[in-house]
């Protein structure tokens, strides 16, 4: 309810706010309802959003999977610490535009370039995530596994997997709200369709307010309910067996 009342008072700000506003440059929440009416009752909207979702989840599966995989290994081995972790601190640094740039270049303006360029601006993060995680596993569960002899996949449900879940989960987190940005800025640099194609279209229309409004706050109400429904109750549930875990949530 908390949520709710915040979000009804951001509402009440922008009305306002808009009520003193030229609505060229800050048009109200009633005219940029009309817009998404309009643009959602041809198609146009959810057209555009779907494709700009299966951009963010495929970018976001790729980054995920590649970085947990690599983070886990660097946090284990520090061997392969010292190796990657120059590569990291290059990609920690890189601007975002930098690797958008150069994939278009070498790849063209096609999807996969597109995606790979979404995928390597979030994959360091999800890297130095999983890294953290690994470092911090229990040696003693390890050595309880190696006395016990338990099977490989065992020791990764049950030993391995519970201790890594919370890094994973805020790594998910922090991802999902990169992601979906970069994903607007490839779409309005290199792609004829998706949100970041048409907030681009509007702005280079004369900047329609209405228009840019109207295609990103469904996008952005998705990701809100995504935060809300499956990440916030994920991290509840993956943190559930630490103590200060379970005073923060409740």
């Amino acid at each position: 309810m908390i949520r709710f009342a915040s979000f009804a008072a951001m509402l009440l700000v922008w009305a306002a706010a808009a009520h003193f506003s030229d609505p060229r440059y800050l048009p109200g929440p009633g005219a940029v309802a009309t817009k998404i009416w309009e643009i959602g009752r041809n198609g146009e909207l959810f057209d555009h959003l779907s494709i700009t979702l299966a951009r963010v989840g495929a970018a976001f599966a790729l980054a995920m999977s590649a970085g947990s995989i690599l983070g886990f290994v660097m946090g284990r081995s520090a061997l392969a610490n010292e190796i990657l972790d120059p590569w990291l601190i290059v990609l920690l640094n890189l601007p975002a535009l930098v690797i958008i740039v150069i994939a278009f270049i070498d790849a063209g303006l096609t999807e996969a370039a597109a995606i790979g360029a979404v995928a390597l601006n979030k994959l360091p993060g999800a890297i130095v995530l999983a890294r953290e995680g690994a470092r911090t596993l229990d040696p003693a569960l390890e050595e309880m596994a190696a006395v016990f002899r338990l099977p490989f996949k065992t020791r990764l449900r049950h030993i391995v997997a519970p201790q890594l879940a919370p890094y994973l989960v805020a790594s998910a987190r922090s991802g999902l709200s990169l992601v979906w940005k970069i994903v607007l800025v490839v779409e309005l640099l290199g792609r004829p369709n998706g949100i970041g194609y048409e907030i681009s279209l509007a702005f280079q229309q004369s900047v329609q307010m209405q228009s840019i409004l109207a295609y990103s706050i469904p996008f952005i109400a998705i990701m809100l309910a995504v935060e809300t429904l499956l990440v916030a109750p994920l991290e509840r549930y993956v943190s559930r067996w630490r103590p200060h875990a379970a005073r923060r949530f409740n």
